[in-house]
């Protein structure tokens, strides 16, 4: 009797080895992005210095409850479209007190911040925002507790297959080289300035590369001139032809930068997704895509120009799905759902659990416009 129990015992002691194991072994394909407030889920909200920040209604009105949840939208984000039409989960917010080992291995993280951008100076204006290299930073940081928590060999496959979002590079110009209160406007031609942000996103994704990044996608700019804070600035009302020679130009160093990074560092598939083309469509042809206007916001204080930030005192426009932009910056949902259909058609993106694109996929599409916050 005495050693059936011992072996029950010694079956059970097993058991849970193995299912220790097992687990282990069946971690989940979760997404870890990076970013501004085009895929910012919270993080500012909890920086309590902060200034850009969706906090207030009306953001958030047509997601989940309505009440405000750090999306500089009405609705989702172009990042949780393409994550959910790819059956991956909806990535948390890194300063979500929710959030533990647990929670990651099972969502990833999201680590980007509204302001934050490519260069550590951009963005300093809004007091408290994450820049891409403090979101890498912080991403190491998660690296550890995860290796603490199913040790090294395991950690290191969780996250060579995880998958990758980098969308920066709006608030380095709208935020930091278009305004004359930054050393950058005036130390640096547009050609010399889009140089410096290549050589600092180059060292900053090879880092991301020594991390375990293997897939990974990384969003272009749209015509930023034509965003209705540029257009409302202008004296004509028209889009801003010089700012959006800006956002050309550094999609061209950019996709050249992913090419060359997808070519070089082994089993490495960085994408880069031009936008450009896709988005000046729409703000061009707005009733080709659904919608009746793509210069002015849908959330805004009437005739009190610009609003900057859509407040409780703000007015909605009638139906928020005709309007291709939210508030002075961003895109409303509607918005996002096209352009995000236009990434995973012209990307070839498959579900998770599906065979992968082929390679020679064209680039596609990332959020539609450019946003400072």
């Amino acid at each position: 009797m005495g050693h059936t129990r011992a072996s029950m015992s010694t079956m059970m002691v097993m058991a849970v080895l193995v299912g220790l194991i097992v687990d282990q072994g069946s971690c989940k394909v979760v997404q870890f992005i990076f970013g501004d407030s085009l895929s910012e889920v919270g993080n500012n909200n909890r920086l309590s210095r902060s200034l850009a920040q969706a906090a207030l209604p009306w953001y958030g009105i047509d997601f989940g409850d309505g009440m405000p949840n750090g999306r500089f939208t009405n609705g989702r984000t172009v990042a949780d479209i393409i994550g959910d039409k790819m059956g991956l989960p909806r990535p948390p917010a890194f300063l979500d007190p929710a959030v533990d080992e647990d929670a990651i291995l099972q969502n990833g993280l999201n680590y980007a911040s509204g302001g934050g951008g490519i260069l550590n100076e951009t963005g300093q204006l809004f007091n408290q925002r994450f820049s891409l290299s403090k979101q890498i930073e912080l991403f190491q940081g998660t690296q550890v507790l995860i290796r603490n928590k199913i040790g090294k060999q395991e950690a290191e496959k969780f996250f060579q297959e995880a998958r990758y979002v980098v969308a920066l590079g709006s608030n380095d110009f709208i935020n930091n080289f278009l305004l004359p209160v930054y050393a950058d406007s005036w130390s640096y031609t547009a050609s010399g300035f889009i140089n410096l942000l290549m050589t600092t996103l180059q060292q900053q994704l090879k880092l991301l590369y020594t991390l375990g990044a293997r897939k990974l996608m990384f969003f272009g700019l749209g015509p930023m001139g034509c965003i209705p804070l540029q257009r409302v600035l202008s004296s004509s009302g028209d889009c801003q032809e010089s700012t959006n020679k800006l956002a050309l130009g550094f999609n061209k160093a950019g996709n050249q930068l992913l090419e060359g990074l997808s070519s070089h560092l082994p089993n490495a598939s960085f994408k880069f997704g031009d936008a450009y083309d896709v988005v000046n469509d729409v703000i061009s042809n707005p009733y080709e895509h659904g919608f009746n206007n793509s210069d002015a916001p849908c959330c805004s204080l009437g005739r009190i120009r610009p609003a900057l930030t859509c407040t409780p005192a703000s007015s909605l426009c009638t139906d928020r799905s005709k309007y291709v932009f939210w508030d002075e910056y961003h895109p409303s949902d509607q918005a996002n759902e096209i352009i995000a259909n236009e990434i995973i058609r012209k990307l070839g993106f498959l579900k998770n659990n599906e065979t992968d694109a082929p390679a020679s996929a064209p680039a596609g599409a990332p959020a539609l416009a450019p946003s400072p916050a």
